[in-house]
C-alpha cells in the first residue's frame, strides 16, 4: 500500500509540473472568471438566477470539455512511460504491477478532478461573499456529477493507454472515443428513430449506456425535474424511474463503468509485454 501511494504522489507531482495542468487549471478557472465578468449571476434566464444559473452554465461547458481533456491527458500516462522506458526503470524497483497501475490512477484523478471541483467551490465562496442564495444541495449534486464523470473517463483513458503502446495511436483513439461519445451515438439513434426500424425506448436506453448523454440528463433535471426541455425523451426518463434514482444512478453507473475499464485495462496491461 505504501508504493501505491509513492507512485500516486509521484504521478500527482509530475502532472503539477507539466504545462497541461496549468492550461487545464487555468481553462476551468478562467470559465468561472469569465461567467462572473459577464454578470452571469445578476441575470435571470427561464427561471435560473444567481449561483444556479452560473452552476447550470459552468456544468453545461464541462460535458464538453473535460472528458476530452482527461482523455488526452491520461492515455499517454502508461503508453507515454513505456515510449520513454521510464516503465521499465520503475518497475526495476520493488514495486508491483499493480501498484504502479493503480497508483497511477490514483494520482491522476486527484490531478484531473481536483481543478474542475475547486473552480466550482471558488465560485460558491465567492458567491457568499457577494450575498447571493447558494444552491448546496445543487453544488453538492454536481460535484457527485463531476467525481463520477471524471472516474468513467479516467478508467476509459487508462485502458487504451494499457492495449495501444504508441502514445500517438492512444491520442487518436481517445479523440474518436469522444467524438463517438459526444456527437456520433446521437445521430445514428437519431437516424434508427426516424427510420422507425427499431423499438423507441430501446434507442433511448442505448443513449443512456452513453456517461455523457447520462451527465447532461441528470445536470438538466436538477434543475428542470420534469425534463420539459427536453421533449419526448422525459416521458420514457420518468415513466421508467423516479427523479431521485435517476440521480443516484448517473452518478453510480459512470463510476462502475469507469472500475470496470481500469480493471480491464489492468488485465491487459500484467498479461502483455510492458516494454
Amino acid at each position: 500500500m505504501k508504493n501505491l501511494f509513492l507512485v500516486a504522489f509521484l504521478d500527482l507531482k509530475e502532472s503539477i509540473r507539466a504545462k497541461w495542468f496549468l492550461v487545464y487549471s487555468l481553462v476551468f478557472g478562467g470559465l468561472i472568471a469569465m461567467f462572473f465578468i459577464a454578470g452571469v449571476t445578476e441575470s435571470q434566464v427561464m427561471g435560473f438566477s444567481g449561483l444556479s444559473r452560473l452552476l447550470l452554465m459552468y456544468i453545461q461547458v464541462t460535458i464538453v470539455i473535460l472528458p476530452i481533456f482527461i482523455l488526452i491527458t491520461t492515455v499517454r500516462s502508461i503508453s507515454g512511460d513505456r515510449d520513454n522506458h521510464i516503465l521499465e526503470y520503475m518497475l526495476s524497483f520493488p514495486i508491483s504491477l499493480k501498484q504502479y497501475y493503480w497508483g497511477k490512477i490514483a494520482g491522476r484523478f486527484i490531478t484531473v478532478f481536483l481543478p474542475v471541483f475547486m473552480a466550482m467551490f471558488v465560485a460558491i465562496i465567492y458567491g457568499t461573499f457577494k450575498g447571493a442564495a447558494i444552491p448546496w444541495d445543487i453544488f453538492l449534486l454536481y460535484t457527485g456529477l463531476l467525481f463520477s464523470l471524471s472516474s468513467a473517463f479516467l478508467g476509459i483513458a487508462f485502458f487504451i493507454s494499457s492495449i495501444v503502446k504508441s502514445s500517438e495511436v492512444a491520442l487518436g483513439i481517445a479523440f474518436f472515443v469522444w467524438i463517438f461519445l459526444l456527437s456520433f451515438i446521437d445521430i445514428a439513434l437519431i437516424s434508427l428513430m426516424m427510420q422507425n426500424r427499431y423499438d423507441e425506448g430501446m434507442i433511448i436506453a442505448i443513449a443512456m449506456s452513453n456517461p455523457m448523454e447520462i451527465f447532461r440528463v441528470a445536470a438538466i433535471s436538477l434543475f428542470d425535474p420534469e425534463l420539459t426541455v427536453m421533449g419526448p425523451v422525459a416521458f420514457y426518463i420518468l415513466d421508467s424511474m423516479k427523479h431521485g434514482v435517476f440521480v443516484l444512478f448517473s452518478i453510480a453507473y459512470p463510476i462502475v463503468l469507469g472500475l470496470v475499464f481500469a480493471t480491464f485495462g489492468y488485465i491487459v496491461f500484467k498479461k502483455r509485454d510492458l516494454v
